[in-house]
């Protein structure tokens, strides 16, 4: 049984499949093989019905005790209890299943990047055939742009290229031939001899035999990765589950003890069950998990207007806990346009500057002084051959300039457009192409003949520096040809290496004299006895702002990793210009040595690798898996089809907008609208400020909820025998939806603290409670539940009605909590902090004053609540009296500095 088909001859290859490259498969066999081997799709995983997919979401734990707080209310007759609770209930779980409806589509997108037809021969002639009917053995045809619909061994390939870098990360398109290759174990860009499924053809032509089909080819085995990769939860959603296990203890051992202690003064079991229900639903934060949907929605918006769309609210806060991005390189840390960046001309050394493909750039010399190149004619017929001998088109579209065709020709030509010299403005009066001789993978280079303005014809060639230097008789050295010795060679030779350093591609440009007879020869007969004029240095650059990026995010802990299919000498140069290699101890690993290497290995050198190069699917989650298990929270971004299962894996995947494919986008939790990393670290800030602005506003809900529950606890445990209800199911529910939710959602716009950056990330198994943020909770929701209890007995002492004095603990309650809401906006004092910076705040606190007002002072409000008018001397000395515990309190921290309170 074959197992690679690269290192297997074309004859092999034919027989295994019992097929022929003159007349392909019979349509009988092909019928038997698409039986046994299935459709060329990929499969797409079995979705949840709508309706379990809602049910799901009543799994959250707080929405269950809250649906049994709300089946004892309609039990014992609270009947508008009950509906409040169900209506809170749904809206709920409602918004969750909004949420998970806009499910993954990556099955989706790799079956749309399929191609729908392809030609094969099938009993001695070309069919065109739906591509989902191709089977092993079939001998397809390939075109230039097409779509390859199966993995193939090349049998005929003719100037073939093909575009794999959503496959591979590869940044330029790759020659292919259809010479066996050696070795059990070639890295999947180096399979030269093969095509892969949904590569795209940029050049030539050729066959191929059909090797492997639908879920059995390197796209459908990442489909079934992707199928496979389990996304984590996501540090938010670990939090809130944390947070909600806390709450709902807190609510049993509550419960139960008031419970016993109504039972130990013989209390009616109804009356047990109506304060069982108010204490449920003071302990839970009902709106918690709208309140976080909705925070996480106006963050995701702000997100957006900086150009990176969250695709799932979690990811929003996940990046605030980010300590390691994995990044691709091709695309996203560089700009996924080659460019010229160095020359070697007539033995001078020039530089370029500016940005891809904008023409507008600067020839710096080798004392990186600004200088005219036309000034220079060594560099000007260098630049004047590489515009001619050329096949790409720079072309302006809507202000921006972009190239058609290969992608290191259109370098060529954007490094003579510099020099104000295009193809234009040379041939009219100047060279006219009398032939040209193509790229070829065996010549490994290209020539044209020209008709010189002296009347005489010369050969321009551009090709592979060895090639070309071998073939080099003489070489331009300061205006001069000179012969080409060992010392001259030499010269050409240190500046290939110098180039080579800087992980630059290397393109030799050079001439030949020509006599009218010689026209008509062969390209093999002519491309020889060359005078060598330069050496372009190419690569695809960094992006500018990049190296900004990845300094800031090292002042915030948190660690950049490329992972790439390029070359580990590209990749290492890269990494070392944008900062991402910066201490002796960084490594570099290969796909290679990844193969090498056990888990165990992988995972304890992990925290030490700066770059993974010549990397396949398997090893990036390989390397997700490795850096999780170090407990690390691993952002990982990436544009192509193989970037998407660990773009699921990771914690936070993060795709590209413009030059990401469809199933990476759908993979990613995050798509960059501008394919800017730089788009990460404003990312990684929102995200910060998110998280703060959670813990502020569970810190506004939960000191609510502990006031609310220590105000019936205090009257449990203070009034004898014959204890009251200082405040109502549907009051505890205003003031945590009302009163609590408004101001609390104003929190979540709160600007982000002066240090935000400053720190290192959080830790992923860190809780929202620490042993400050805890004890504030407790000991402002206590005092504000004491002081609740306090102006409630006041009241019944006063002979006031049960229902007024109610109100009075109501009112207490909802505006202590109001003061608060002011405290809750930092995590130091709130006489820190200008009370006028987030409006939004002002705004709340107002309206939610008013509603509770009117819940008081309105006949609706008053059936509704069960609350009775106030006096104003009493509302004013509530208003007044429920400031002290937030004004007190804050007033002993800020003289004391102690930092609980």
């Amino acid at each position: 049984m074959l197992k690679n088909f690269f290192n297997q001859s074309i004859g092999q290859v034919c027989r295994h499949f019992h097929t022929d490259l003159e007349k392909g498969l019979s349509s009988n066999n092909a019928s038997k093989l698409l039986d046994t081997f299935g459709p060329n799709e990929i499969k797409s995983a079995e979705r949840k019905s709508l309706i379990v997919m809602f049910l799901q979401q009543f799994k959250n734990p707080l929405l269950i005790i809250l649906i049994i707080g709300a089946a004892i209310s309609f039990f014992t007759g609270h009947t508008v209890d009950g509906i409040a609770i169900v209506v809170i209930v749904f809206i709920n779980a409602g918004i969750s299943f909004y949420q998970e409806f806009k499910a993954e589509k990556s099955m989706e997108a790799l079956r749309a990047m399929s191609a729908p037809q392809a030609v094969v021969k099938r009993d001695g002639n070309w069919t065109k055939i739906p591509a989902s009917d191709i089977v092993p053995g079939d001998i397809l045809k390939i075109e230039t742009g097409d779509i390859l619909a199966a993995d193939v061994r090349l049998a005929e390939a003719h100037r073939l290229q093909t575009d794999e870098s959503a496959l591979t990360g590869e940044s330029e398109p790759v020659d292919k031939h259809t010479d066996t290759l050696n070795g059990a174990e070639v890295d999947l860009g180096d399979r030269f001899n093969m095509g892969f499924m949904s590569t795209v053809v940029t050049m030539g032509n050729g066959t191929g035999i059909v090797v492997e089909t639908g879920m059995k080819t390197e796209v459908g085995h990442i489909a079934e990765l992707l199928a496979t990769a389990e996304e984590p939860k996501t540090p938010l959603q670990q939090r809130i589950e944390s947070l909600s296990h806390v709450m709902i203890g807190a609510a049993f051992t509550v419960v139960a003890i008031v419970i016993g202690i109504g039972i130990h003064h013989g209390m009616d079991l109804l009356e047990m069950l109506n304060t069982g229900i108010s204490l449920s639903v003071a302990s839970i934060p009902e709106g918690l998990p709208t309140v976080v949907t909705i925070v996480l929605t106006m963050g995701s918006q702000r997100m957006a207007r900086g150009n990176a769309l969250a695709r799932k609210l979690d990811a929003v806060e996940t990046l605030g806990a980010t300590s390691v991005i994995c990044s691709d390189k091709t695309g996203t840390l560089t700009q996924n346009q080659m460019q010229v960046m160095g020359i070697w001309a007539g033995g001078k050394q020039w530089s370029l500057t500016g940005r891809g493909f904008d023409p507008d750039g600067k020839y710096l010399d080798h004392n990186g002084v600004e200088s005219d190149p036309q000034n220079d004619p060594d560099l000007t017929q260098v630049l004047t051959v590489s515009a001619l001998c050329n096949d790409a088109q720079l072309l302006e579209k809507e202000g921006r300039w972009t190239v058609q065709g290969n992608p290191t020709e259109g370098a060529l030509l954007v490094a003579a457009a510099k020099a104000a010299i295009s193809k234009e403005n040379i041939e009219p009066g100047g060279y006219d192409i009398i032939q040209r001789f193509p790229f070829d993978s065996t010549r490994k280079m290209m020539s044209i003949i020209v008709k010189d303005p002296s009347g005489g014809y010369l050969l321009m060639a551009k090709g592979a520096p060895d090639v070309v230097l071998d073939k080099t008789v003489s070489i331009r050295i300061a205006g001069t040809d000179k012969e080409k010795t060992a010392e001259t060679a030499a010269i050409v030779e240190n500046a290939i290496e110098n180039f080579g350093k800087s992980a630059f591609r290397t393109l030799a440009i050079a001439v030949r004299q020509l006599a009218e007879g010689q026209l008509s020869l062969e390209p093999e007969d002519l491309e020889k006895d060359f005078l060598l004029i330069g050496i372009h240095g190419i690569i695809d650059p960094p992006r500018p702002e990049v190296l900004d990026s990845i300094s800031q995010c090292s002042k915030a802990g948190i660690r950049t990793v490329m992972i790439t299919g390029d070359h580990a000498v590209t990749a290492k140069a890269i990494a070392e210009q944008t900062g991402i290699i910066s201490r002796e101890k960084d490594m570099v690993v290969t796909g290679a040595q990844l193969n090498q290497m056990a888990s165990e290995d992988l995972t304890r050198k992990a925290p030490q690798v700066a770059v993974f190069a010549r990397v396949s699917p398997e090893h990036k989650l390989k390397i997700v898996d490795a850096l999780q298990a170090n407990d690390q929270v691993v952002a990982m971004t990436g544009d192509g089809v193989n970037d998407a299962p660990a773009l699921r894996k990771a914690d936070i995947g993060v795709a590209m907008g413009i030059t990401g494919t469809s199933v990476a986008k759908e993979a990613a939790a995050l798509v960059l609208l501008d394919d800017n990393f730089s788009t990460i670290v404003t990312a990684v800030r929102e995200g910060r400020r998110i998280f703060d602005n959670i813990r502020k506003f569970i810190r506004q809900e939960l000191t609510a909820n502990v006031a609310e529950v220590s105000v019936i606890l205090f009257a449990f445990l203070m009034m004898g025998d014959d204890p009251l209800l200082p405040l109502t199911a549907l009051m505890v529910l205003w003031i945590n939806l009302v009163s609590d939710g408004l101001p609390a959602l104003a929190l979540g716009v709160e600007p982000a603290e002066g240090d935000l950056m400053e720190r290192m990330p959080r830790d992923k198994n860190e809780k929202f409670f620490n042993r400050e943020f805890s004890a504030r909770i407790i000991i402002r929701g206590l005092c504000l539940g004491w002081l609740s209890y306090f102006i409630f007995n006041y009241a019944l002492t006063q002979n006031s009605s049960l229902a007024y004095a109610q109100t009075l603990a109501f009112s207490t309650m909802v505006f202590g909590q109001l003061w608060h809401a002011f405290d809750s906006r930092t995590f130091t004092s709130l006489f820190t902090k200008n009370p006028f910076t987030n409006p939004y705040l002002l705004l709340a606190v107002g309206l939610s004053a008013i509603l509770s007002l009117g819940a008081i002072y309105t006949p609706l409000g008053q059936v509704v609540l069960g609350t009775e008018t106030l006096t104003a001397k009493h509302l004013l000395m509530v208003i007044a009296i429920s400031s002290l515990p937030t004004f007190f309190l804050s007033g002993i921290k800020e003289v004391f500095g102690i930092k609980f309170l």
